[in-house]
């Protein structure tokens, strides 16, 4: 068998081992957020973290601010936010309020 060969071989091999890293990273965000409507970026930062969003759904890791500002900083960058969880938990409605202004 030539070099090509077995190469072309473990290539299957070594995206099927690498698959569980690209599903960890998404997997791996601090703060998500939905919004009201689509965000106007797809990517963009706000308060010193990177968000990423899909439509409505935008997730962004950990960053050094309370998550009230964190939710603001977002709400002013990408319009009303519906929901917004930390590490898995939810703000509280009336935070959530706070967030966007009102």
């Amino acid at each position: 068998m030539s070099k090509l060969s077995a190469a072309a071989l473990a290539l299957p091999f070594l995206a099927a081992a690498l698959a569980p890293v690209a599903a960890g990273a998404a997997g791996s965000a601090y703060y998500r957020a939905e919004l009201a409507n689509p965000a106007p970026k797809a990517k963009f930062v706000a308060r010193d973290v990177v968000w990423a969003c899909d439509g409505v759904h935008c997730v962004a890791g950990r960053g050094t601010s309370r998550p009230l500002i964190m939710c603001a900083s977002l709400a002013r960058a990408a319009g009303e936010v519906k929901s917004f969880t930390v590490d898995g938990a939810a703000i509280t409605p009336e935070d959530l309020a706070r967030c966007n202004g009102k």
